[in-house]
């Protein structure tokens, strides 16, 4: 695992969190934040998962 699937990973965490917390408060702003940042993690996510496909198949 290297460091863009962690990131990543930690990132998809953090913007279902502030998007729950968006929901829980009715604050919509905040919801489409986290929608937002958990979609930024899932991008460095796969960018992740693909360099380590790259590196394994080399």
């Amino acid at each position: 695992m290297n460091k863009d699937q962690v990131k990543g990973r930690a990132e998809q965490a953090k913007g279902k969190i502030k998007e729950t917390a968006g929901k829980v408060m009715d604050d919509e702003a905040m919801e489409i934040k986290g929608k937002v940042q958990k979609n930024v993690g899932k991008g460095q996510a796969g960018y992740g998962d693909a360099k380590e496909e790259v590196k394994k198949n080399r």
